[in-house]
């Protein structure tokens, strides 16, 4: 028997052993690279940044996480979530009725052009997508132009005036980070809701119909309740890449930090490694907090 035979053989006689020939490159590969990453990173974190050579001390301290509880990190912290927040709610209650109508009404051509319209913003270019939004932000760009021609400019200038979010433009305001935000991650959140929706049996539309209940009332009790999963499935999306991204705020934002910026700064300029890991576990822990919390809601299940 050759040896290609005697091979095949033996793997039909064990097919555990077959499992293991094929899962143990993929799982090789996640331990050493994907896990010890995170774990030269968690180590990283333990270390301190000596303020006097800008040399990182390798020995073990929690001086740095104690950095993360001074003012300005808190705010970077607080800022990134707050935005994360907003962006992941504005997106749900776009996408519902969008992903409702795709769900319940588009039948044939207008279900594959519905599909079409979701997916083509994410086969352009990230950054394109991001400057072309900056131009149409611009103190000079289409918006301003639209709102000078309906006399709504005034709007505009109340909206900036606002200090937390406004600006010198809109281009230059956490108005218009949201709004880019919103925009690049709103697929994210309508694909979920609308394979949830798809899930929702008629026949209990129906049956709330036919025992009185106001169109109002079936959708409280019955179909959000029933699509709640994929929602908050969408919201993983939008959470979790608003809360580590970094481009967005860096090129239509002001010079306030968000947690990405801050983890970039800190590695890049800065040179303070330590705290750039210390603000990226920050974030691990933020976001395995919220995988729990989606994971009781059901969110898994809408994927």
């Amino acid at each position: 028997m050759t040896a290609p035979s005697a091979l095949a053989s033996l793997l039909f006689r064990k097919p555990g052993l077959l499992t293991f020939a094929l899962l143990a490159p993929p799982i090789f590969w996640l331990v050493v690279v994907y896990l010890g990453s995170l774990f030269a990173l968690m180590l990283q974190s333990f270390y301190a940044l000596d303020d006097f050579s800008g040399l990182i001390l390798h020995e073990f301290t929690l001086a740095t996480y104690a950095h993360l509880f001074d003012e300005a990190n808190i705010q970077i912290i607080l800022r990134t979530l707050i935005m994360a927040a907003v962006v992941t709610v504005a997106s749900a209650i776009i996408a519902f009725p969008i992903a409702y109508y795709a769900a319940r009404f588009a039948r044939g051509k207008m279900k594959a052009l519905f599909y079409l319209a979701v997916m083509m913003p994410l086969w352009s270019s990230y950054l394109v997508k991001i400057y072309a939004w900056k131009l149409i932000l611009a103190k000079e760009g289409i918006v301003s132009w639209v709102a000078n021609l309906l006399h709504g400019q005034w709007l505009i200038d109340a909206l900036l005036s606002i200090p937390s979010i406004g600006g010198s433009s809109l281009s230059f305001s956490y108005i218009g980070t949201f709004l880019v935000f919103v925009y690049i991650w709103l697929p994210y959140m309508i694909l979920p809701i609308q394979t949830s929706l798809e899930r929702v049996p008629y026949s209990l539309i129906e049956a709330s119909t036919d025992l009185g209940a106001t169109p109002a009332q079936t959708f409280r009790n019955i179909i959000f309740p029933l699509a709640f999963p994929g929602v908050v499935a969408g919201s993983i999306f939008t959470f979790s890449l608003t809360l580590g991204d970094y481009i967005v705020p860096q090129i239509v934002g002001n010079s306030r930090l968000m947690i990405g910026q801050a983890v970039y700064t800190f590695q890049g300029t800065s040179g303070d490694i330590p705290l750039a890991a210390a603000f990226t576990v920050v974030a691990m822990f933020i976001m395995g907090t919220y995988l729990t919390v989606a994971k009781r809601l059901g969110a898994f299940d809408a994927l």
